[in-house]
């Protein structure tokens, strides 16, 4: 009987924790330094990945595009919701953020061919936030989520500059079969798109053109011209109450 190295989920997740914290505070970026390169080596090496520390170099290189991605995903939100009070907020606060913030970083990862580590990222931030982004997945600027509580985007959704989507959206395949594993499955959501709570689209043909809104509850299986509103309607009846009965 094989073996698998499942007490990994436990390093990955510290390894995870303390790579969030070193992109964002100083204090921690020196005191963790050695610790994630070690801590990489010895993933990746139970992972049966070789040079580990030549891909640990180059991830390092991107650190600094990365965290000028994720301050403009952080204005965004300070930008788009009410509620917000400050910058700090988001950073200290808000997981749909700290799920963009995982996913840049596995992202990151995965474009390198390092694939289950990043996948085992995703899953850890998916535990604690209910939200679900691929490594795969390609994401622009100024990506906003609110709320984000049961968000799933897939592997090769595209998402392109200023969209925004509230929770429970799906951004899935219109089947599922494992000889397509290298074909587009997942939606192209053009930039300024807002996709609101439910909306479920679905197929790697189907484009959301630009400046478009989806309405909350959508199913889509169809691209959306640019500039469009998508709704879905039901007859809601008020009627007073008679004779007492509720």
């Amino acid at each position: 009987m094989k073996s698998y190295n499942v007490c990994l989920k436990d390093t990955v997740k510290i390894f995870t924790k303390k790579l969030f914290y070193s992109l964002f505070d100083c204090e921690q970026e020196e005191a963790n330094s050695e610790y994630l390169e070690e801590t990489f080596v010895k993933i990746v090496t139970k992972l049966d990945i070789k040079n580990g520390e030549e891909i640990w170099k180059k991830f390092k290189t991107i650190l600094p595009e990365i965290r000028r991605q994720l301050d403009l995903d952080a204005i965004a939100f300070e930008n788009n919701d009410p509620a917000s009070h400050s910058l700090e907020e988001i950073y200290m606060a808000y997981p749909g953020f700290h799920a963009i913030s995982i996913y840049r970083l596995s992202h990151a990862l995965y474009n390198l061919d390092v694939f289950i580590l990043p996948r085992m990222m995703s899953e850890y931030i998916h535990g604690i936030t209910g939200i679900d982004i691929h490594p795969g997945a390609t994401i622009g600027e100024s990506f906003y989520i609110d709320h984000g509580t049961g968000i799933v985007i897939g592997e090769t959704s595209i998402i392109k500059n200023n969209v925004k989507i509230y929770q429970g959206v799906t951004l899935g395949g219109i089947q599922v079969s494992k000889d397509l594993a290298k074909v587009k499955r997942h939606p192209t959501i053009e930039d300024n798109v807002c996709i609101y709570a439910n909306a479920t689209i679905l197929g790697g043909d189907i484009i959301i053109g630009a400046n478009s809104t989806i309405g909350a509850n959508v199913w889509i299986t169809q691209s959306v011209p640019e500039n469009s509103l998508v709704t879905y309607q039901t007859e809601i009846k008020i009627r007073p109450k008679k004779n007492g009965i509720r």
